[in-house]
């Protein structure tokens, strides 16, 4: 049996409701028989998740004819010492030595951009909100022959599409009292709910369609 493993942060980690990931939603979008062992966890950037050992069961479980799916940048952003990368150097540094370890277990490695936060400047237009992260990965991408999906510019074009109004429904949002935690209710425009989680994956899942050496993992 193939699988699908991920490695990232809380945009892919399955979480707890109401929050998801959208590595939560991707095994509906799998052929029969593909697995898919989601090893992202919140918090964490390309560097923490690798000091914190967390890419080291990864590492030893996958195997030949496996995908390794890579989502980082949203923590690498962070001041603080544990998390931060450089765009230009640290961060894709980490990036590479995910995907050299992947091929020499002969598992297939993807890239894949940060999500877009949901922060509309007015009604028909988004921040860009991660800086040099992205266009890194593309970079490395390109320079090493790697598939990429480019869930930035995917979720982007999504939100714009939905508006201000749908796209907030793809988050989490919580009414005062609703949730214990919230007590004064929640706007998350970072995570997702498990409609958005679904429809992210639907991004990520059309983009290994159209790769060539992914498209036969997907339905």
């Amino acid at each position: 049996m193939a699988t699908i493993y991920l490695i990232g942060d809380s945009t892919v980690d399955d979480n707890t409701p109401p929050f998801r990931g959208w590595g939560w939603a991707l095994p509906e979008f799998v052929k029969e028989g593909v697995a898919v062992k989601n090893h992202a966890l919140s918090g964490r950037s390309s560097k923490s998740f690798f000091e914190e050992g967390l890419f080291a069961p990864v590492e030893e479980a996958m195997g030949e004819g496996d995908l390794l799916l890579i989502q980082f940048g949203h923590n690498d952003e962070k001041d603080d010492a544990e998390r931060h990368t450089d765009p230009e150097s640290t961060f894709p540094e980490m990036l590479l030595y995910y995907i050299q370890a992947a091929r020499r277990k002969g598992v297939q490695p993807v890239l894949i951009t940060p999500v877009s936060r949901r922060f509309f400047a007015w009604a028909t237009s988004l921040l860009y909100t991660h800086g040099e992260y992205p266009l890194a990965i593309r970079k490395l991408a390109k320079r090493e022959s790697v598939p990429l999906c480019d869930l930035e510019m995917d979720s982007r074009k999504l939100y714009l599409e939905l508006g201000e109004e749908g796209a907030a429904k793809l988050f989490v949002q919580l009414a005062p009292g609703e949730h214990p935690d919230y007590p004064q209710g929640h706007d998350d425009r970072t995570h997702f709910c498990a409609e958005g989680a679904k429809a992210i994956a639907g991004l990520v899942a059309e983009e290994l369609r159209q790769n060539p050496l992914t498209k036969g993992y997907m339905k």
